[in-house]
């Protein structure tokens, strides 16, 4: 049974973390494997949206312990692991410009928590529980916790939840924006989620998701300065020309992505 699976269905693409016997749990094969999988979906024109999720009850219990049991005392090799696996999946989502929907259909720890923050909506069922666990194994967030929850969370209630390893049930973790809806078929939400954003022009949401990127990290005026470029950009595709007749005539439209 593989690690990782990676399906295409349509416009959707739906990467499936698949070790349900130690809550999917992080091997450097699979670390590969999802990159893998976002690169070609991003790479993919026919794909216009993508979901994660994890098999059976879990979405993912962060790194394999065992793995790193095997190699704790080895700084070199920790440190390169994180940077040459763990790290390029964090990366990759981060410069993925499609839709990405988390789909928690159970516990996000450690890592597994870290990358589902990087998701840009997360759809959970009332049974999910997140938690920084690093702590409780001696560890420091290694996935870029440090620096994604405190911009979803606020800097004091990220620091309580990184220093106590505590779990959060998913009604807080809906109140504390760490999720974006609950419901108890999280996938069939994600999928239905991507299917109405592939739907919609593929060019503008994909720019809208940079913009948003991007004015995380700039001032207003080069935020503004930054979508001027990309307004007069998208305005001058297909794609809005076809929008706009769609809406004098009052029909559905149809994007083809150009």
């Amino acid at each position: 049974m593989a690690e990782l699976d990676y399906d295409k269905t349509g416009p959707v693409a739906t990467i499936t973390l698949n070790r349900p016997d130690r809550k999917n749990a992080l091997t450097i094969d699979m670390l590969g494997d999802w990159v893998r999988a976002l690169l070609d979906a991003q790479a993919d024109n026919a794909i216009r949206a993508i979901v994660v999720t994890g098999a059976a009850d879990a979405f993912c219990s962060g790194i394999d312990l065992e793995v790193l049991a095997e190699h704790g005392n080895d700084p070199v090799w920790v440190k390169q692991a994180l940077t040459r696996h763990v790290h390029q999946v964090a990366l990759t989502l981060e410069q993925v410009d499609k839709p990405v929907i988390a789909a928690i259909p159970g516990a996000a720890v450690g890592a597994g928590m870290d990358m589902a923050l990087l998701c840009d909506y997360r759809i959970a069922s009332p049974a999910a529980t997140f938690s920084e666990g690093y702590i409780r194994v001696g560890a420091v967030p290694g996935d870029g916790g440090c620096w994604l929850l405190p911009r979803v969370v606020g800097t004091s209630r990220a620091l309580r939840l990184l220093w106590t390893g505590e779990s959060v049930p998913a009604e807080q973790a809906l109140a504390l924006g760490i999720v974006d809806e609950l419901t108890d078929d999280p996938l069939a939400a994600a999928a239905e989620f991507a299917e109405l954003l592939a739907n919609r022009p593929p060019l503008a949401v994909q720019v809208i998701k940079r913009a948003v990127r991007q004015g995380a990290r700039h001032d207003l005026p080069t935020a503004l300065d930054l979508i001027s470029s990309h307004f007069a950009m998208i305005a001058a595709t297909g794609d809005a020309t076809e929008a706009l007749d769609a809406f004098r005539t009052g029909r559905a439209p149809t994007f083809h992505g150009n």
